[in-house]
């Protein structure tokens, strides 16, 4: 009898032990080989920036190296789709913007829609956005420049880096609360519409503080408002758009995600990873250096920022038709 209940037991203890230790049942092992970390945007551009200076800083942090692969199209959303439908072990993450995750899902059919489908890891940094035009421009205030867009409906040509961005939403809300009629005019990003301003082929443009400081600095462009909460430290004398009483705050951010399902144990391990790094010399210079700004929310904070805006873009994409047909 005895050896019977013994030949019954062993096997189960070595069963029980197996699965304890196996590697797909916990996450104390992870990780165990090098990480892909996507970014949907091209090499050189300000995510991809942003992507290998968070992964070089975070290095010391990690014990297995991050490589940054590139999957640029479509807006951010190939790159987007391929880390949200990556296997939940980890081994591949990625760095996003918020309006892959929160505009063009109201815009096109996706793999994905609200937070719920992937894995907020920790949100990276702020890019500001303002209102520039070219020095010679007869405008010196925001308000000259809403009176002009007033008394010249449709003349006023306003260039940004893309429908269904946030900086042209940022434009048509203020459109809308001016009740001003200006012609957006989009182009591929900054890089494009940048040039367009000084050639005098727009008049103004909604851009990144960190594609237009160069020009300012050089004496070619003038901010004249930022669509931010707070007067930026790059051009403090200029006002924000609340100030001059247009409650316009919303904003571009980069952030880390991963696919759906990622365990406790594995988003702890990489969040605390990056949210260190991001106190490394390494990425606060380069942030510093494109004008961004070092920008920290944690997983559950920022999955609740991006149900907020995912409900709230939705409104805004039906408002200005912008669902692709």
């Amino acid at each position: 009898m005895k050896t019977r209940i013994l030949s019954f037991i062993f096997p189960l203890v070595l069963a029980i032990g197996i699965i304890s230790f196996s590697p797909a049942t916990t996450a104390a092992a992870y990780p165990e080989k090098p990480v892909t970390f996507f970014c949907g945007f091209p090499a050189g551009g300000a995510m991809d920036m942003t992507a290998r200076a968070i992964t070089e800083a975070a290095k010391k942090y990690f014990p297995k190296p991050m490589a940054v692969v590139n999957r640029p199209g479509a807006a951010g959303t190939i790159g987007a789709a391929e880390i949200i439908q990556a296997k939940p072990d980890g081994y591949t993450i990625g760095i996003t913007a918020v309006a892959v995750l929160t505009i063009q899902p109201h815009r096109t059919k996706l793999p994905y829609g609200t937070p719920e489908d992937y894995t907020p890891i920790l949100k990276l940094n702020n890019l500001p956005i303002c209102f520039a035009v070219t020095k010679d421009a007869p405008w010196k205030t925001m308000k000259e420049v809403i009176e002009y867009a007033r008394a010249n409906p449709g003349k006023l040509r306003v260039g940004h880096p893309g429908l269904g961005t946030i900086l042209h939403l940022d434009l048509e809300l203020l459109k809308g609360m001016a009740k001003v009629d200006m012609t957006a005019v989009p182009f591929a990003g900054g890089a494009e519409s940048v040039p367009a301003l000084l050639g005098g082929h727009v008049e103004a443009l909604s851009v990144h503080h960190g594609e237009i400081v160069a020009q300012v600095k050089a004496g070619k462009a003038r901010v004249l408002a930022v669509f931010e909460e707070k007067r930026n430290p790059l051009f403090p004398d200029v006002p924000t758009f609340r100030e001059i009483g247009y409650d316009i705050t919303m904003g571009v951010y980069y952030m880390v995600i991963g696919p759906k399902g990622l365990s406790p144990e594995i988003v702890a391990k990489l969040h605390d990873a990056f949210k260190k790094g991001m106190g490394e010399p390494v990425f606060i210079e380069a942030m510093k250096a494109r004008g961004f700004d070092v920008s920290y929310e944690g997983s559950e904070d920022l999955k609740r920022r991006l149900k907020k805006e995912y409900e709230q873009n939705a409104k805004l994409v039906d408002m200005l038709k912008l669902k692709s047909k």
